[in-house]
């Protein structure tokens, strides 16, 4: 009997063990390898990021003229905002994402006091229609987008080369804007300001002056028998994209705050950015 009874044990213990060693090895499975689509779809989303984030390079043809200047154009201050803690705590409630300046404002400027007691407290305020958000699709630049001026000068009757230099010979204004008609259009120019100047990495404003009298020491020569020609035009970034409207609603439920987006709409837009305090430069030599 005993001896039975030690056998059954034996038998027992043996399946256990065999039980979780198969276990164990079906547990212990190889890393795998991520497929060629994954990898694939890994460096498409880097180039993407890349691209993105890609300086815009200057051609040597254009040349700073923020020393030179006669007329002192005001820095562009890019109107980004620093969410407080409530309103980053409430930006995170929100389905759609919100990074429109004038509504962090909003947000940064009120102060909500919701009692954890009240949990039968329920409030739900409507803000108004907002444009939410600005997504870029493509940012270009014009680097001859306006003419300003020109400078001549007719060697035609010389013998030997002579030297011609840029002088501003009046003042000129450029101004850029929206290429639509948009609702909410200034709030939309300032998040198309902040996000072309991110991407271009250049100082951008809706609007340049340069000065009369401004010069520049860059010296264009024209041989004799020629007339030169120098162009300058005011440079200018185009940036497109599209603007996401929603209506904004802060609903209250007892000791919780959120954020509701409701009827939400895109509409793509573009826009002319001059490059403030940079002029591009054509020189053209002829018999005439």
């Amino acid at each position: 009997m005993r001896k039975r009874i030690f056998i059954i044990i034996f038998v027992m213990l043996f399946a256990f063990t065999n039980q979780a060693f198969a276990a164990e090895k079906t547990t212990e499975k190889p890393a795998e390898k991520p497929s060629e689509k994954t990898a694939e779809k890994t460096a498409e989303k880097a180039d993407d990021k890349a691209g993105k984030n890609a300086d815009i390079k200057v051609p040597g043809s254009v040349l700073s003229i923020s020393k030179e200047n006669t007329y002192p154009n005001s820095a562009q201050d890019l109107p980004y905002l620093e969410p407080s803690k409530l309103a980053k705590a409430m930006l995170k409630t929100s389905d759609v994402p919100i990074t429109n300046p004038d509504l962090i404002r909003l947000l940064n400027e009120s102060s909500i006091n919701a009692s954890k007691v009240a949990f039968w407290y329920r409030a739900k305020i409507y803000l108004g229609q907002w444009p939410l958000s600005y997504q870029s699709t493509e940012t270009t630049v014009n680097w001859e987008h306006q003419q300003i001026n020109t400078n001549r000068l007719d060697n035609r009757g010389a013998k030997s080369v002579a030297k011609l230099y840029y002088n501003q010979t009046a003042h000129k204004k450029v101004s850029g804007g929206l290429t639509a008609s948009i609702p909410n259009s200034e709030a939309v120019q300032k998040m198309m300001l902040i996000t072309a100047a991110e991407k271009s990495k250049l100082p951008l404003a809706f609007q340049t002056a340069v000065g009369a009298g401004t010069k520049k020491s860059n010296v264009y020569h024209v041989s004799p028998k020629q007339v030169g020609y120098l162009y300058s035009y005011v440079p200018a970034v185009n940036e497109r994209g599209r603007v996401t409207y929603g209506e904004v609603y802060i609903v209250l439920k007892g000791g919780k705050r959120e954020i509701v987006i409701q009827n939400v709409t895109q509409q793509g837009i573009g826009a002319w950015i001059p490059i403030q305090d940079h002029v591009s430069f054509r020189f053209h030599t002829s018999n005439m």
